[in-house]
């Protein structure tokens, strides 16, 4: 009986290894099939337009000249913008989560945070075009046009009429966005930490700031780091919020106010409209051109993370 029941245990390890090991493989497999349908797609346009492609911002689709450099800068800065603004919301409301709040309303605002991440992409961009935008317009944008139009710098970045929509618009819904997965991994990288390293911190004298800038956050640094990156990931890929807001525009200004497009938005709103061959290789090598970005963005930050596991 102990014979039988050994070869049935070696058979559900050997078909639980062979499952796992195939599931791997179809990963592999599915990435780099996609991988060469996009290559194929794109190739005609990459072969037309060479290097070229990546740095040129004309998009005409009626001379069939096509350049990446005015999607690629939308996708880059409001991901960039998105960034600056959830990454400290994020760490103060972890903090906040982990280290103030009682018990009660510690899972009750995680649960609301999280709650966001369900909200579909689509909303986000209604609430942003009919609500944020109009309010945006008239409140800040009025008012960062007569504060900062002397200053050197921030007179290029908020110049411009205030439409509402823009980079900076669509940078401020991708933080929203972002919001609720960096929140929840920094939370629960916090949660981590022993409270012995507390005590320690507490017990020799250091006040609530210290031990939270000094002691806590640091030792979670490689797991915020993550976090960051793959918000950025989502940032990056992210196609109806900010097709809504980001103003549609083939055209690249140094005013934040200024419409705008990026990779994704541009294959939403023309792919059903693309009339030639050109035109919709031109929208598939954006679109390559998009996925090595952000298998180039997990890899570095796999590899960043790594070395500072080593060190």
């Amino acid at each position: 009986m102990s014979t039988l029941v050994m070869k049935s245990r070696w058979h559900s390890d050997t078909l639980f290894q062979r499952a796992c090991w195939s599931s791997a493989i179809l990963i592999g497999v599915l990435l780099v099939s996609i991988l060469i349908s996009l290559l194929h797609g794109a190739w005609p346009a990459l072969e037309k337009f060479g290097f070229g492609f990546l740095f040129s911002t004309e998009w005409n689709p009626i001379t069939s000249e096509y350049g990446a450099a005015n999607a690629l800068y939308g996708t880059l800065v409001s991901s960039f913008i998105a960034i600056l603004l959830a990454l400290p919301l994020s760490l103060a409301i972890g903090v906040f989560l982990t280290e103030l709040a009682p018990a009660w309303m510690s899972h009750s605002v995680a649960a609301a945070i999280e709650l966001l991440a369900a909200v579909p992409s689509i909303i986000y961009g209604m609430w942003g075009l009919f609500v944020f935008a109009p309010w945006f317009s008239e409140h800040f944008q009025l008012w960062a046009l007569d504060a900062f139009s002397e200053v050197p710098v921030l007179g290029l970045l908020f110049s411009g009429p205030p439409m509402g929509v823009g980079l900076l618009t669509s940078g401020i819904i991708l933080a929203f966005m972002i919001l609720p997965i960096l929140t929840a991994l920094i939370k629960e990288a916090l949660s981590t930490i022993p409270n012995v390293m507390r005590e320690a911190s507490y017990g020799i004298g250091a006040n609530r700031w210290e031990v939270t800038f000094f002691v806590l956050l640091p030792a979670v640094r490689s797991a915020i780091f993550g976090a960051v990156i793959l918000a950025l990931g989502r940032a990056l890929g992210e196609t109806m919020a900010v097709t809504f807001v980001i103003g549609g525009a083939q055209d690249m200004n140094t005013s934040l106010f200024m419409p705008a497009t990026s990779v994704s938005a541009t294959i939403a709103e023309q792919f059903n409209e693309a009339t030639n061959d050109m035109h919709i290789s031109s929208l598939l090598a954006l679109g390559l051109l998009l996925f090595v970005i952000t298998f180039a963005v997990m890899a570095v930050a796999r590899i960043l993370m790594r070395k500072r596991k080593l060190s």
